[in-house]
């Protein structure tokens, strides 16, 4: 890992366990064992760094998009199973940018936007109806959020994972209108 991508994951550590307010270029050179001369020779502030974190979610979310495009299971079921926070690359940065777009950031709360809209649109390529489409995403986005309410703990019978919703999915798939592309009409 080159210096410069230790910074960045410096950031994203403290973002994650800490909070924006709290991620000083002082506290991402500590977090990175180095000089803060040494954060500045990379970064040259915290803009930068943001920057630089919202470039590296976007080339993760491109990654992502190109795993859903050749899943074979199709881009919804992929998009609902792996709708769990396993602590990977991407998850780390998804939240961490979701940490600056909670703050106002707009370069952040853009680059959340676009990764919703690239999956958004493999689903509806698959789909061909917008409202079943937005339904699977948000499927995908509930899962998600209870990973994060409970630790990724499916334990307890009230929390479901993606294994439990797959023929919901199916149905869902099954059932949609086919539109060769969304229109006016199916938009609602």
């Amino acid at each position: 890992m080159s210096a410069r991508d230790a910074l960045l994951s410096a950031y994203q550590t403290l973002l994650l366990a800490e909070g924006q307010r709290a991620t000083t270029l002082e506290a991402v050179a500590a977090e990175a064992g180095v000089s803060k001369g040494g954060l500045l020779y990379h970064f040259r502030s915290k803009e930068a760094l943001a920057e630089a974190l919202v470039d590296r979610l976007e080339e993760l979310v491109g990654e992502d998009r190109e795993a859903m495009r050749r899943a074979e299971d199709g881009p919804s079921r992929y998009y609902v199973r792996t709708s769990v926070w396993t602590d990977s690359p991407l998850d780390r940065a998804l939240v961490a940018v979701a940490q600056l777009a909670q703050e106002s950031h707009a370069g952040a709360r853009a680059a959340m936007a676009r990764a919703r809209e690239a999956w958004l649109e493999l689903i509806i390529e698959e789909v061909g109806h917008l409202p079943t489409a937005r339904a699977i995403l948000l499927i995908g986005d509930g899962l998600y959020f209870d990973a994060a309410l409970t630790g990724g703990d499916h334990a307890e019978a009230a929390h479901f994972g993606p294994d439990e919703l797959m023929p919901v999915i199916g149905h869902l798939l099954d059932s949609a209108p086919r539109c060769a592309r969304p229109t006016e009409e199916n938009r609602a």
